[in-house]
C-alpha cells in the first residue's frame, strides 16, 4: 500500500476518549506527530503506544499557537502536512484521493470537507464545514494575529492558513464526531465567542479592507456579525435554506446553538463598546 508523503499533526489535550480511534486510521502516512498541551489523562500513553511522535507544547498566551508553533519549530519529515483533530476520522477513500491529488505539482494546499455529528446524529444538511488543513510544508502558515490571552484557546481554531500558490479541494469527507454533552459544547463555544469578539475589534482597529487574506466566508462574517439580524439570518439560512430542518431535532438544536453563539459574540462586542467588558477592553487597546 502506498505510503503517503504527508506528516499528520494531531494537536491534543486530554483526548484519551478520541485519540486511539483517530490514530488507528493513519497507517498510510509518512509520520504521525501528536502535539500535547499538558494532558492529565492517558492521551500521551495512547499516542506513544500507537507509534506516534509526541512533542510537548506550552502556550504563553501569545503568538505562535500550537499549529504555527509546530510548523516553525518542528522538523517534519514529509513535504506535506495534514492537521487532524483527535475527534476526526479518515477513511481509505480519503487517503486514496490524497494520493491522487497531491501529485499535482501546481497545487500547494487543499480544502478538506467534513461530515459532522451533533447529538450523536450525522448532520446531512445545514452549512457544510470545511478547513484548509492540508498544504505543502514551507508554503504557508496560519494567520498571524497578535492576541494577548484573548481566551483559553491555545490552538488555531478560526485562523486559516495563508498559502502561497494554488489551492484545491479534497472531496471525500472526514468524519467529525465529538459531542461530549451540551455543557462542554457551550463552554467551547463561549471561548470561541470571546476570541471572535476580540478578533473583530482588532480588525475594526486596523481596517477590515486591509485584511486581504480573509476568505469570502470570513469576510462576510466579520462584515455583518455585529448586526442585530445576523444570528437570526444564520439560523434561517442553515435551518431553512440549507435544509437543516431535515436533520430533525439535531438539525434544529445545532442551528439554534450556532445562532446563540453568534449572539454571544454580538453581546460581547456591545459590552466592550459600552465600556463594561473590561477584559475585552484591555485587549483592544
Amino acid at each position: 500500500m502506498q505510503v503517503l508523503p504527508i506528516s499528520v499533526v494531531v494537536p491534543v489535550r486530554n483526548e484519551e476518549r478520541n485519540l486511539e480511534d483517530c490514530l488507528s486510521r493513519l497507517g498510510r502516512f509518512a509520520e504521525v506527530v501528536v502535539v500535547d498541551s499538558g494532558s492529565t489523562d492517558a492521551t500521551v500513553e495512547i499516542a506513544r503506544s500507537a507509534g506516534a511522535r509526541v512533542v510537548e507544547f506550552v502556550w504563553n498566551g501569545q503568538y505562535p499557537k500550537k499549529r504555527n508553533w509546530v510548523l516553525i519549530n518542528q522538523k517534519l519529515i514529509a513535504p506535506w502536512v495534514l492537521f487532524l483533530d483527535a475527534d476526526e476520522r479518515i477513511s481509505d477513500e480519503f487517503c486514496n484521493e490524497l494520493g491522487r491529488k497531491i501529485s499535482d505539482p501546481d497545487t500547494n494546499g487543499y480544502w478538506l470537507n467534513y461530515s459532522n455529528f451533533f447529538l450523536d446524529k450525522r448532520l446531512n444538511f445545514g452549512v457544510p464545514q470545511r478547513k484548509l488543513a492540508l498544504f505543502r510544508v514551507g508554503c504557508g502558515l496560519y494567520e498571524r494575529i497578535e492576541e494577548v490571552k484573548w481566551s483559553a484557546l491555545d490552538m488555531e481554531i478560526h485562523e486559516h492558513p495563508v498559502i502561497n500558490g494554488r489551492v484545491g479541494t479534497i472531496d471525500v469527507k472526514i468524519e467529525h464526531n465529538d459531542f461530549r454533552g451540551l455543557e462542554n459544547f457551550l463552554k467551547r463555544h463561549l471561548e470561541y465567542a470571546k476570541w471572535e469578539a476580540n478578533r473583530l475589534m482588532l480588525l475594526r482597529k486596523d481596517g477590515l479592507a486591509s485584511a486581504t487574506h480573509l476568505t469570502r466566508r470570513q469576510r462576510i462574517k466579520y462584515e455583518y456579525i455585529s448586526r442585530w439580524w445576523y444570528p437570526l439570518a444564520y439560523f434561517a439560512f442553515t435551518y431553512v435554506v440549507k435544509l437543516g430542518v431535515f436533520d430533525g431535532r439535531a438539525g434544529f438544536e445545532y442551528s439554534f446553538y450556532k445562532a446563540w453563539y453568534f449572539q454571544v459574540i454580538r453581546s460581547l462586542i456591545d459590552e466592550n463598546e459600552r465600556g463594561a467588558g473590561t477584559e475585552l477592553g484591555r485587549a483592544s487597546r
